[in-house]
Formats: structure tokens, sequence, C-alpha cells
């Protein structure tokens, strides 16, 4: 069973850095991801970790947000810097699944979802 626990939200002022974790168990070796959604909007994919290992980011994040993983111990990372007030959202945190809740990205399924840490950026 695929269990995934986001940790690292908060409010942060515009231009400072946070860094999101999250350690996962029971998935496959394929697709990781971190997805965000605002409220009133779409959920959206950030970055993610593709099946052979290379990052994808959305325009938004790139160049500002870098994912990693630690193999040791699986945890996924998100560190954001530069924060701008439109990164306000809910993060979630994915790993590839096909199912009714699949949500098709960077091209990977991620079917599994952790509740989310909540990132506020203020001014």
């Amino acid at each position: 069973q695929v269990q995934l626990m986001e940790s690292g939200g908060g409010s942060v002022q515009a231009g400072g850095s946070l860094r999101l974790s999250c350690p996962a168990s029971g998935y496959d070796t394929y697709c990781l991801a971190w997805f965000r959604q605002a409220p009133g909007r779409q959920r959206e994919g950030v970055a993610a970790i593709v099946t052979d290992g290379s990052t994808r980011y959305s325009d938004s994040a790139r160049g500002r947000f870098t994912i990693s993983k630690d193999n040791a111990d699986n945890t996924l990372y998100l560190q954001m810097n530069t924060l701008k007030l439109e990164d306000t959202a809910m993060y979630y945190c994915a790993a590839h699944g096909y199912n009714s809740n699949s949500r098709k990205w960077a091209g990977c399924d991620f079917g599994y979802w952790g509740q989310g840490t909540q990132v506020t950026v203020f001014s």
C-alpha cells in the first residue's frame, strides 16, 4: 500500500524559501511528483522525477524549485526558493498509479496522493 505524508509547509514572506518533505513507502519504481492546488483552481503539476530519473518542472517552478529524492530513506523533497504570492497553494506529494483518482502529467499517471501541506506566501 502506497503511503505518502507531506510536511514542511507554512507561511513565508515573498522571496523566502521553504523545503517540503514527503516520506514515501509502498510505491513502485516509477514516477514521483509534487502537485499544488490553489483555491478555485485545478490541481497542477509542479515538479516530477520520471521513470529514467530525470526531472520535469512546470514553467512557473523551473529555476526556482528543485525536486529531489533521498534513496536511503525514500523521502521526496521540494526545495522552493524565491517564493511568490502566486505560489500560495496546498501542495501534494504524488506517486505513480492508475486509478479513478489518477492524473497524468510529465508523461506519468499519478494515482496516489498525500493529504497535502499548505504553503502561504505573503507580501
